[in-house]
């Protein structure tokens, strides 16, 4: 599937180039073609510690511990080895995807946070897709379904 990168705010569409970017408003002049933005794995059974502090690890709860039925907990930690958060190396955003359509993008701050994130979804099915962008190495993602 073809990724269109935004040359504004690195927001990610999949597929084709939105007329608007959802998150910072530019034109789809703006995208360009790069089917290498997102950075895969060079063996997914054999993990380097590179691909094990940046692919987002994904856990989905039926039942939401907060608002109750008719909502689903995904709780997102980036790297099964906990990405660093230093002024110099940190996870810049994390966006969020159901069935490849955008639906957030959550900002992280170095120092102060750690690059984990939980959200309550209104869905009962779908595929969640978490795409992370460290500002040293790229950004790299995860989907589960739901």
């Amino acid at each position: 599937m073809d990724t269109f990168v935004c040359g504004k705010c690195g927001f990610i569409a999949f597929g084709s180039a939105p007329d608007i970017c959802p998150v910072c408003g530019a034109k789809k002049e703006a995208f360009e073609l790069d089917n290498t933005a997102i950075k895969r794995p060079t063996d997914a059974t054999t993990l380097s510690e590179l691909e094990k502090k940046h692919i987002p690890q994904i856990k989905i709860t039926k039942t939401c511990g907060l608002v109750g039925p008719g909502c689903v907990d995904a709780n997102i930690k980036i790297g099964e080895i906990l990405h660093p958060m230093e002024t110099k190396h940190y996870i810049m955003y994390m966006d969020i995807y159901l069935d490849r359509a955008f639906i957030a993008r959550y900002h992280l701050s170095p120092e102060k946070l750690n690059p984990v994130l939980g959200i309550h979804l209104k869905v009962d099915s779908g595929n969640l897709l978490v795409l992370e962008n460290c500002n040293l190495h790229g950004r790299w993602l995860s989907e589960v379904k739901i």
